[in-house]
């Protein structure tokens, strides 16, 4: 099982392979700690969420350092870290390679809501919770903040341990609920070069694809629920993953894994 937080401690050094890393390393030492891990999680998590096929505005993907620091400040408030977004389109419609997918030019220009253009498509919801301990108290007040008229998913990034009265009270949400530390999305795990493309089957390219070769669910190879890339794309049980290895011995390798 891969674990999102061992694979961004272990590729932390190659961070600045991609994009202006001189160019962000050298604008973490003008600035705060705190700020640049806001930066690099909430970039993460725009891309990870264009990659489910959330509506991500093209400035969220491109802004750098110096434009976030000066919008949310050298100590970000985690409240203004927010992200609302509507979804456009599913992930198994896309090849998805090193975490870019092929986005329409419809993003571009959209601002992070929940209200306007969206209509009546299910949206997601990001909360940054801040350093205390998560408490019982602490997530009914966010709860109680939440808008769910539309809300199909939350995610909340979490920078300290949710005691066992605070999970409760989260499995009892009618929601589905997603956690992420914040020190799992200083790193797209998707772009490591040594990640193969991943393609998320649709209900009905699962279906030929069983029907094809006569399986059933426990045949495939197993990806277990809480592997990372499996996290990334939010994926949910019986989902067939189509996993495209290039390189070594042969052109390319193929093989399947359902989420278990």
């Amino acid at each position: 099982m891969r674990s999102l937080e061992w694979e961004s401690g272990k590729m932390e050094s190659q961070a600045g392979s991609h994009g202006n890393g001189s160019c962000i390393t050298a604008d973490m030492e003008q600035g705060s700690i705190e700020s640049y891990r806001y930066y690099l999680s909430r970039r993460t998590l725009f891309q990870m969420l264009s990659d489910r096929g959330y509506n991500v505005p093209h400035s969220e993907l491109t802004r750098s350092l110096s434009d976030f620091r000066a919008s949310f400040g050298q100590n970000p408030d985690p409240s203004r870290l927010r992200i609302c977004l509507p979804l456009i389109s599913s992930p198994s419609k896309k090849e998805i390679s090193h975490g870019t997918s092929k986005m329409s030019s419809l993003m571009r220009g959209w601002v992070v809501g929940c209200g306007g253009a969206s209509g009546n498509n299910p949206k997601i919801l990001v909360v940054f919770c801040g350093t205390d301990e998560i408490r019982k108290a602490v997530i009914r007040v966010i709860f109680q903040q939440i808008n769910r008229e539309g809300l199909h998913r939350l995610i909340l990034v979490l920078q300290s341990k949710m005691n066992s009265h605070a999970r409760k009270v989260v499995d009892e949400y009618p929601i589905k609920v997603e956690f992420f530390q914040i020190t799992e999305l200083l790193i797209n795990i998707t772009k490591h070069v040594s990640v193969p493309k991943h393609e998320i089957l649709s209900a009905q390219e699962k279906r030929k694809l069983v029907n094809k070769y006569k399986l059933e669910d426990k045949q495939f190879p197993i990806m277990q629920k809480d592997d990372a890339i499996a996290r990334y794309y939010g994926l949910e049980k019986g989902q067939v993953v189509k996993i495209t290895y290039k390189g070594g011995m042969t052109d390319s390798l193929v093989t399947y894994r359902c989420v278990s």
